[in-house]
């Protein structure tokens, strides 16, 4: 099954609050016949897009071929939460790679941060601070207090507030968390609208932009001299690199990141402006997301709405009553709500891997992947597509850093991956469930 093409129309944004909000970009031209390029960027979201820019300043000859739309993708449609270090806590960083490692791989997602707000700023996109973190138990409290003395200990980060019982609910207005805590430093966007902004800048960079260009083969260079040639269903680039920024619509395009790569599907909803009742949800202008392993996340609209994801499903198809789906753990959390009016619904496709770290890797000479953010790409796969264009030109230490953490294989690779997740998936789901 092909996801760029499973759940949504050719060339239609999926029916999100997003797009019925933000104007859309005038359509970016197929690629047609053949070009020529140094770089060639599959994937037209935040990382294929930051990548782009930073080529096209540094005067590389950059073309971006995407199967649908700027920003179709997880980019476009994602809870918009920029959230603060990398998907694991600093003492799992430090288990998996060291002490050191774990600095540097906090201070690059606290540049991630930083070049993600410069891009929202550059394309007039607000930030809102400010992300909490609901725990669930007394357990993940305590856990939660530990790691935000850890970061102002030992990482010089003291944006982390703890929250007690009484605080969170007080901010969450949800009897469901124990307490938890509050990022500061982090916060939340609407990331349609920093996409669009973001194909903007790369455009007026000087990179070439092509959609409803789907990439179906590649014949990669070989040796040094070589070139790569990207073939679409209607024109061909010959180019010196190429760099893959389809995250999880990347799909058997390269196999050894496919074992290592799990596409999932998510699903968001909006309800209705909530006028005054907007304040019985929360306290502040903040993000939240909670500490079940499929993790409801929320935030309100500028509109004042409220934005909910979770829910999952043990398919790569979208369910039929996506609202019907989210429903259920939105009124868990807000019973207040119940019965609240859903205008949108939608879902989308990200990509995790075992660890939870993303994926760099180099596929083939002159090739560079990024991939599998899982759930925390905002501030990362912008990152992402900065560190592979200083890669291709030579200075590659950023990426090396990222590549250099361990992956391993999905259980079965590519062709067991996703029934052996649904199996897992069934369990975690029932752990949620009785709160385990």
């Amino acid at each position: 099954m092909n996801l760029l093409f499973a759940n949504d129309r050719r060339g239609e944004y999926p029916p999100s609050l997003y797009a019925d909000q933000n104007t859309p970009l005038p359509p970016f031209p197929p690629l047609r016949g053949e070009a020529r390029a140094d770089v060639v960027v599959v994937g037209a979201g935040y990382t294929g897009l930051s990548a782009a820019i930073h080529l096209a300043r540094a005067g590389r000859r950059v073309i971006v071929l995407d199967a649908q739309r700027v920003g179709f993708g997880a980019s476009g449609r994602n809870g918009g939460q920029l959230g603060s270090g990398q998907r694991l806590d600093v003492e799992d960083l430090e288990r998996l790679a060291g002490k050191d490692a774990a600095r540097r791989l906090w201070d690059m997602a606290e540049a991630a941060k930083a070049l993600t707000r410069a891009h929202a700023e550059a394309a007039g996109v607000t930030v809102h601070p400010g992300v909490a973190h609901a725990a669930r138990s007394a357990a993940e409290v305590a856990h939660a207090r530990q790691n935000a003395e850890r970061l102002a200990r030992d990482y010089g980060y003291d944006r982390v507030q703890p929250l007690s019982r009484t605080e969170m609910q007080a901010l969450v207005k949800s009897l469901l968390y124990m307490g938890g805590d509050i990022d500061r430093g982090a916060g939340h966007l609407d990331p349609l609208a920093l996409a669009l902004g973001m194909a903007r800048l790369a455009s007026a960079a000087g990179a070439t932009i092509h959609e409803l260009s789907h990439v179906h083969a590649i014949r990669h260079a070989r040796k040094a001299g070589e070139t790569t040639i990207v073939q679409t269903g209607t024109g061909r680039v010959i180019c010196d690199h190429v760099i893959f920024a389809a995250n999880g619509y990347l799909g058997h395009m390269e196999l050894g990141i496919a074992s290592r790569v799990m596409p999932l599907n998510n699903y968001i909803v909006a309800t209705e402006p909530l006028g005054d009742r907007a304040e019985t949800i929360l306290a502040e202008n903040v993000a939240v997301h909670d500490t079940r392993f499929v993790v409801n996340y929320w935030r309100l609209s500028d509109d004042r709405r409220l934005i909910f994801g979770g829910g999952e499903t043990v398919s790569y198809r979208f369910p039929e009553d996506i609202a019907g789906k989210v429903r259920r753990p939105l009124e868990q959390v807000y019973p207040q709500l119940k019965g609240v009016t859903i205008t949108h619904a939608w879902g989308g496709t990200l990509a995790i891997t075992m660890n939870r770290m993303p994926l760099f890797a180099r596929p083939a000479p002159n090739c560079l992947s990024a991939s599998g953010f899982s759930g925390h790409g905002v501030a990362l796969s912008n990152l992402a597509g900065k560190l592979m264009a200083e890669a291709v030109q030579g200075q590659s230490e950023g990426f090396d850093t990222m590549a250099a953490l361990p992956s391993r294989q999905f259980p079965g690779g590519a062709a067991l991956r996703w029934p052996l997740l649904v199996a897992g998936m069934g369990w975690y789901s029932l752990r949620d469930r009785l709160g385990v």
